[in-house]
């Protein structure tokens, strides 16, 4: 009975995610934003997220706050898309873009942390929980579109604020563990991102973060280069949708039989072929074909991420451990690819920046796991100790 609770979460978080962001960019337009005032708004907040998630899934490992900082950042959340409305300028819209990234960015890894200490022994089907969120995305964006496109923007804040404050009462219901202490770890954590081995899992992160939010931003604005329709886009993401579908059901078959950290390279490595086959297409059409294989990435990515956070984290950390996961592929991989992006869009059009960042991840990740190999250290065996404070 208790996976029910997780499942229902994802499945509404991720439909209020998609009630909301989809529309945003045209919500800066409609207030006549400048480009460049759009670009610091969808620029800025995965730096946020830098900051932010860290900051508050270790705050919820030291003074075990992880209902409070859940239900308190998704309320926030809500207040702040409702007063979203309501503005008009600049100053406003970017103060409260920033107020809601910083409140809504543990949400997503003290949800994860959770869910994995619920299924116990059983975390090797943390996929088929997390399914719920590719459901609640599929389902509900048609149906927000729909009320968009009949009512205004406004329906899709209304929608992301009732499904959110639905969650806040589920978010109560996780059990994230008592072993979790109260006391404040700092020594722990730097312990944590001081060792050879995370630092090099979070450089993978922060690769498949490039990969994954250059396809999720660029993608559509390629197509168009190509000659797609718009109906044509869509298509596009339903194929990957239900690809993800299927990698989230299976994935506790793919972790086992490649273990978290190969299939975190092997997802990387497909990551990177897909941005240079992307950048070798000619018609719409074969963008179509490559989604159905590319539509498998980012929940391999993200259930290889999860696990090997969960299994190689220290007791305390777990949250905290999400959090730097969390961090590194939507923060600084996204706002990498965000930024890099938009650059060689600008200058070589979509076929070149796929092409360079397609290799930007396979290098990297070549180079990362030829000084792994080269350079190896003794905390590749066993999980990161954390000092005794008695």
């Amino acid at each position: 009975m208790k996976r029910i609770w997780p499942f229902t979460f994802y499945v509404l978080y991720f439909a209020a995610l998609s009630s909301l962001m989809p529309y945003l960019v045209l919500f800066y337009q409609e207030l006549s934003f400048s480009g460049a005032q759009i670009g610091l708004l969808t620029g800025i907040p995965p730096l946020v997220t830098l900051v932010a998630a860290p900051f508050w899934t270790g705050l919820a490992d030291a003074k075990r706050w992880h209902k409070w900082i859940m239900g308190f950042g998704i309320l926030v959340a809500v207040i702040v898309i409702f007063l979203l409305q309501s503005v008009s300028g600049f100053i406003f819209v970017f103060v409260l873009i920033i107020l809601f990234n910083t409140s809504i960015s543990p949400v997503a890894s003290l949800a994860d942390s959770a869910t994995m200490n619920m299924l116990g022994e059983e975390r090797s089907m943390y996929g088929r929980i997390r399914l719920g969120g590719t459901i609640g995305w599929g389902v509900f964006a048609p149906i927000v579109g729909l009320l968009v496109q009949r009512y205004g923007l406004s329906a899709s804040f209304l929608s992301f604020s009732v499904l959110m404050l639905v969650n806040v009462l589920i978010s109560q219901r996780f059990v994230h563990g008592s072993h979790e202490q109260a006391d404040s770890d700092q020594g722990g954590l730097r312990a944590l991102v001081s060792s050879r081995r995370w630092i090099n899992f979070l450089f993978l992160a922060f690769l498949g973060g490039i990969g994954s939010f250059s396809v999720a931003s660029y993608l559509f604005p390629y197509m168009a280069e190509l000659g797609a329709s718009e109906s044509t886009m869509g298509i596009a993401s339903s194929i990957a949708t239900v690809t993800e579908v299927f990698i989230f059901f299976f994935g506790n078959r793919l972790v086992k039989k490649f273990g978290s950290y190969g299939l975190l390279t092997l997802a990387l490595v497909m990551s990177g072929l897909r941005s240079v086959l992307y950048s070798l297409v000619s018609t719409p059409e074969m963008v179509l074909v490559l989604q159905a294989f590319g539509g498998t990435i980012f929940p391999a990515l993200w259930l290889a991420g999860v696990s090997y956070a969960d299994e190689h984290a220290p007791l305390r950390l777990k949250s905290s451990a999400q959090g730097l996961f969390g961090a590194m592929t939507f923060g600084v991989g996204s706002a990498a690819a965000g930024f890099l992006g938009g650059l060689l869009l600008g200058t070589i059009g979509g076929r070149g920046m796929f092409l360079v960042l397609g290799i930007i991840v396979l290098v990297g990740l070549a180079v990362a796991e030829g000084i792994r190999r080269v350079f190896p250290d003794r905390d590749e065996l066993a999980p990161v100790t954390v000092p005794s404070d008695k």
